[in-house]
């Protein structure tokens, strides 16, 4: 006897498409949808690729849902859109690059007052960051037109999905020479001052720390990349720009301008430490040999030295008289001076600025005795 075995399943996107009348919103309901659209399901491509569609699945990830909707399943169909919008199919990719009216829609995400939602701020940072790596060159070119682009991405800063587009700006653009392209862009643009004039005293400390952030990706972003490319005779303009004296010397006069807060002092600190790093193992990744625990060594450029040696005496008023913090209960009694992240930046700096034995450096921190101060300071805070 023999039997028959249908093994091949239908799926139900496959029925529902059969409907004259389904909706976007019936086919996210299902479990599948979005394995089926990886999965190269051509009536299921050619259904969201229509312009109606894509408009709704743009309008999903930038558009507050309704606060009267169950917090659990509030953002679900935003998450189910950008996940299919990001799901790295040609046809998705095409008609969302090639339109410059949904470009616009997602653009005007930005518009929004802040602080933005943080989850509909990283599904709009991962849509066009899919959309810089798949559809490189019509994305710039939108971008660039854009004049009050940069301006309005730091506008959100606080949202770190705003950190993440600006690194894919710099690192996901090939070839070299649009990338190239990128990066003078974004110099013209100021991106960099401007980044550092957020480190600032006064300045929201989301905000602070985001740009200090964002500036230690760039200059570990721009050295790797350097580092991968020697025979590019062009330099990385952020770079140059990061390393030079002027910027050195911008960052340390908002640290210490006006009165000193904890938050300006940690975050520029941590931008110097990033530029004073002399070895680094390799991003993940990248290649096996550095998966292997191979470092790379970058010289320190004179000029971040000569733009630090004059604040070296600030930094010595910051390990006697660091930004109020309040007292601490410890089981021996009350400190009422606790170390404090800003003594203990300065102490990481002054270990990074010995490690470069630059004599002038060392000369001046000699002078101050500031090791003297270190050490006295270390022991009173073991006792």
């Amino acid at each position: 006897m023999f039997w028959k075995f249908d093994l091949h399943t239908t799926s139900h996107i496959d029925q529902l498409l059969d409907k004259e009348d389904v909706t976007l919103r019936e086919l996210m309901e299902e479990d599948d949808v979005l394995q089926e659209c990886k999965a190269q399901n051509r009536r299921l491509l050619l259904f969201l690729s229509q312009d109606h569609c894509m408009q709704e699945l743009v309008s999903l990830i930038t558009t507050e849902p309704p606060a009267d909707l169950e917090e659990r399943s509030r953002f679900k169909f935003s998450n189910i859109a950008c996940e299919l919008l990001t799901s790295d199919v040609s046809i998705i990719n095409d008609k969302l690059g090639g339109d410059e009216s949904l470009l616009e829609m997602l653009y005007k995400f930005l518009d929004k007052d802040p602080p933005l939602n943080p989850l509909l701020a990283s599904f709009f940072s991962k849509t066009i960051g899919n959309l810089i790596a798949r559809k490189t060159e019509q994305v710039i070119a939108f971008l660039k037109k854009k004049e009050g682009f940069i301006s309005l991405v730091l506008k959100h800063i606080d949202a770190s999905a705003m950190m993440d587009l600006l690194l894919r700006l710099i690192s996901c653009v090939e070839p070299a020479t649009l990338r190239q392209e990128v990066l003078h862009w974004l110099n013209d643009e100021k991106l960099v001052q401007r980044l550092i004039e957020l480190i600032h005293t006064g300045k929201d400390e989301e905000r602070q720390s985001n740009a200090s952030q964002t500036l230690c990706d760039i200059i570990r972003l721009s050295r790797d990349q350097a580092n991968q490319m020697q025979d590019n005779v062009d330099s990385d303009p952020l770079l140059t720009v990061l390393e030079s004296q002027e910027t050195v010397t911008g960052l340390l006069k908002n640290m210490f301008e006006g009165e000193r807060s904890e938050a300006s002092i940690v975050n520029g600190t941590q931008v110097l430490l990033t530029l004073l790093e002399t070895r680094r193992s390799a991003l993940e990744g990248l290649m096996d040999l550095y998966s292997q625990g191979y470092e790379r060594s970058y010289t320190v450029s004179s000029s971040i030295l000569s733009a630090i040696e004059p604040y070296l005496k600030d930094f010595q008023q910051l390990l006697l008289d660091p930004p109020k913090k309040s007292a601490i209960l410890m089981t021996v009694g009350i400190l009422e001076q606790p170390l404090g992240n800003a003594r203990l930046h300065v102490a990481r700096l002054v270990a990074a600025l010995l490690q470069t034995s630059a004599p002038s450096i060392c000369q001046e921190l000699c002078n101050l005795d500031t090791m003297d101060l270190l050490l006295v300071g270390y022991t009173f805070h073991l006792a």
